[in-house]
């Protein structure tokens, strides 16, 4: 398989800090369509990860391609115009618009100047907010204050922010931290519902949230892969036992 093939293949990839080696030559390919979930103790280097592809930290060595174009050089704000969206762990929404207004905000406005002052409410935003209010189930909460909704649902929103610009990729940390099992369980369908048509990458920490969601998950360990595959190959690796599940 050639790396063209790949919604995004990293290799080699290092980052570090004072001499730590936070990521030490990671190599990860994902596919086209697919929810990966990435896992292992705290200080593995996942978030690091994220900040990597998304570009908030800089590589030291190492090849980051999305859609076969490196990324490693390349602005942050030039990284989500590709299409790479990236929820952080606590929701930033704004609470005193209406839902509809944080999705509409969260349009991109024909991404030029002449889009810029060309772009109205039209029915193309409404047409998307919509859809979008449909695939987080907030379709019957458009009207209400972002900060009436509840945790759950704020995150949902937040997702949903992100799924105004039709990312190709979303990266998503801890999606589920301070949720109601209801909400979980709804959550795991939203996902299952958006990696149709675009790749995401999803941090977890709770294992059965992992089982439901991940076709492959990769466990990480001090920066580097220390397994990858299905949920039930990954879970019986020794390894994987011994420096992260056993605890």
């Amino acid at each position: 398989m050639s790396n063209t093939d790949f919604a995004i293949a990293i290799e080699d990839l290092t980052v570090s800090f004072d001499g730590f080696k936070a990521i030490d030559g990671l190599n990860l390919y994902i596919d086209q369509n697919e929810l990966r979930v990435i896992i292992g103790p705290n200080g593995a280097g996942k978030t690091t990860l994220l900040d990597l592809i998304c570009g908030k930290t800089r590589a030291t060595a190492g090849s980051i391609k999305f859609k076969n174009i490196e990324l490693t050089k390349m602005a942050e704000f030039k990284r989500v115009r590709l299409g790479i969206g990236r929820k952080f762990q606590t929701p930033s929404i704004y609470e005193n618009l209406t839902v509809f207004q944080n999705l509409e905000v969260s349009f991109p406005k024909g991404r030029s100047v002449m889009g810029a002052l060309a772009f109205k409410c039209n029915d193309e935003v409404k047409a998307r907010v919509q859809v979008v209010a449909e695939d987080i189930m907030l379709a019957d909460r458009l009207d209400l204050e972002a900060g009436l909704l509840s945790h759950g649902q704020k995150q949902w929103l937040e997702i949903g922010m992100l799924l105004m610009q039709s990312p190709e990729l979303l990266m998503l940390d801890e999606p589920i931290a301070g949720m109601s099992a209801r909400e979980r369980e709804l959550t795991a369908e939203l996902l299952q519902r958006i990696c149709k048509g675009r790749s995401v990458i999803v941090i977890e920490h709770d294992m059965e949230f992992v089982k439901r969601i991940a076709h492959k998950v990769t466990v990480m360990h001090q920066g580097k892969i220390l397994a990858e595959g299905p949920m039930a190959k990954v879970q019986a690796d020794p390894n994987v036992i011994d420096v992260y599940l056993g605890h």
